[in-house]
């Protein structure tokens, strides 16, 4: 099935890229379809990867001649990061374009390689969202996440496993971590119950037997590979005193599923409701990323308990999100206390009631309604 990705880039592209996704959000496939006529190489290819690694120069001398524009596409740039000064030198001398792609920026950092002091641009790739899915079934991407090996296979709780144990073979064992991987292990199952909840990095680290500092760092190693992401508490508050920690979500709720051993989800159910909010929070993160919004996701959580699930900008949208397939009174009642501090906010619930409405002063949504509306720009 040849599905049309959203991403933005384009083939005319003028100034040079980083473009980082997750293990098999679909980047290489993406780059041979509107990158056709650029030049492409692929550093998986282990010969390659080979002469690359020896002789770095052998980029330049295959590149000088070719035209001012010309774009030239590396993929796992990470794997042979010395090309990075060759490819530096191209971009001040040749005028070369470049989209060097990766599962992530943290392999870069930690060499300390050259990362061409703001010559390329970081981009981002995200798994499969809505507006590229005209037939979405919303339960099996609940459950089985929104991977595009995973999504469109017909099995796709066979992958899961493999996916998993790809990414602490390749990703983790390069790090300082390599003989702690089997507290890594205990951290990311920890890291799924705790998924969309406050984080608590003490309960964590008794959980796995580490110290704080490590959970923190096992937490960075996931951001940084793009695995999972923060989202901050909303802090510019007048009046209650809120929680200041952060919230982690994995970046695809199927990861998420697999980490917490579920084979099934049954809607009007807790575990439904939070890969439901696992869901729209996807959604909203991709498409800040590709529209390079300026818009920033947190949330707020009161010392009484009172919450918005999803906070963007500065206050000037609050969203609550709730999997029910009917909106009631009780569901917008967080709204209030909100609106006392933020009177101006435009308030909404996104939900499975296939009604959308107004309700006093809060939208409620139709989940598909919403997301027409957000992948349209019409949420702002």
């Amino acid at each position: 099935m040849m599905i049309k990705r959203i991403c933005p880039l384009s083939s005319n592209l003028t100034d040079s890229i980083f473009l980082f996704g997750a293990r098999q959000t679909g980047k290489s496939t993406f780059l041979e379809q509107n990158f056709s006529d650029a030049i492409s190489i692929d550093l998986l290819d282990s010969k390659l990867k080979r002469r690359f690694q020896m002789q770095p120069e052998l980029l330049y001398e295959m590149l000088k001649e070719h035209p001012q524009g010309t774009i030239v596409v590396i993929d796992e740039i990470a794997e042979v990061p010395e090309l990075l000064n060759e490819v530096h030198r191209l971009i001040q001398k040749k005028q070369l374009v470049f989209v060097l792609c990766g599962s992530s920026a943290r392999k870069l950092h930690r060499k300390g390689t050259n990362t061409l002091g703001g010559r390329a641009r970081p981009c981002y790739f995200y798994p499969f969202v809505s507006a590229e899915l005209p037939d979405l079934d919303l339960d099996k991407a609940l459950l089985y996440g929104f991977l595009p090996p995973h999504y469109l296979n017909k099995h796709p709780e066979n992958l899961l496993p493999a996916y998993i144990d790809v990414y602490l073979k390749e990703e983790i064992k390069e790090e300082a971590i390599v003989r702690r991987l089997d507290s890594f292990q205990r951290f990311l199952e920890a890291a799924a119950l705790t998924s969309g909840e406050i984080v608590n990095y003490s309960n964590i680290a008794n959980d796995c037997g580490v110290k704080s500092n490590t959970v923190k760092s096992y937490f960075s190693i996931l951001e940084d590979s793009l695995i999972g992401y923060m989202v901050p508490a909303y802090t510019k508050v007048l009046k209650r005193k809120v929680i200041q920690a952060p919230k982690f979500y994995f970046s695809d709720v199927g990861v998420y599923n697999y980490l917490l051993h579920r084979t099934a989800l049954s809607p009007d159910t807790p575990e439904y409701g939070h890969c439901f909010e696992h869901f729209i929070m996807q959604e909203v993160r991709a498409y800040i990323g590709y529209n390079h919004c300026i818009q920033a996701m947190s949330y707020w959580h009161t010392y009484e308990g009172k919450e918005i699930d999803l906070i963007l900008g500065n206050a000037e949208i609050a969203i609550e999100i709730k999997a029910t397939e009917e909106v009631k009174t009780r569901h917008l009642a967080n709204f209030k206390q909100f609106k006392e501090e933020f009177p101006q906010c435009k308030c909404m619930i996104v939900s499975r009631d296939v009604i959308t409405r107004q309700i006093d002063d809060v939208k409620a949504f139709y989940y598909k309604d919403f997301l027409k509306e957000l992948w349209n720009g019409n949420i702002k």
